[in-house]
């Protein structure tokens, strides 16, 4: 890596699974560094389940040490107990890297499989696809590592469009 690498850790956030991604970026190239799930038992206490999202995310960033964070927005369910869940284990994935120092993205699901797949709707393996081919060589720990690393590609493309619209615009005097 040069001087000017990234390293992004995305998020995809659920009670039971929380997926995680590491990424660096250098330039326009990706590179995987690792990717897995923190789990929470189905059998505990909801406060205790976030302990345990939250102590696991924590390692995950003291290991991997990144740059900043991306997580995927929660999406209404029918359900709303199910929907409420889901807010408050999203609710710890931003948590945990914004008390880490890091700045925290923020992607609907339709962004991210339209920046790693070309279309807002495609389906988990169309996902899964297009993360094994844009990061060769990674052995995606799962469905929620997948789509974890989906969230951190799509941050690593919006951060370069950023970029070279940062280089185009007019400097103030």
């Amino acid at each position: 890596m040069t001087g000017a690498a990234v390293r992004v850790l995305g998020l995809d956030p659920g009670l039971r699974h929380t997926g995680w991604g590491v990424v660096d970026i250098d330039g326009s190239r990706l590179s995987h560094v690792a990717d897995g799930a923190v789990h929470s038992d189905d059998g505990a206490a909801l406060a205790d389940r976030l302990v345990a999202l939250y102590d696991g995310l924590v390692a995950v960033i003291d290991r991997y040490r990144p740059d900043e964070a991306a997580v995927e927005e929660t999406f209404v369910n029918r359900n709303a107990t199910s929907t409420l869940k889901l807010g408050v284990a999203r609710g710890v994935a931003l948590l945990a890297p914004a008390r880490a120092g890091l700045a925290v993205a923020e992607y609907g699901a339709n962004h991210i499989k339209k920046a790693v797949v070309g279309v807002g709707h495609a389906d988990k393996a169309q996902v899964q696809m297009m993360v094994r081919t844009l990061l060769p060589g990674a052995r995606l720990a799962g469905a929620d590592a997948a789509d974890a690393l989906a969230v951190a590609i799509c941050h690593a493309h919006h951060r370069q469009t950023a970029a070279r619209l940062a280089r185009l615009a007019p400097v103030a005097p």
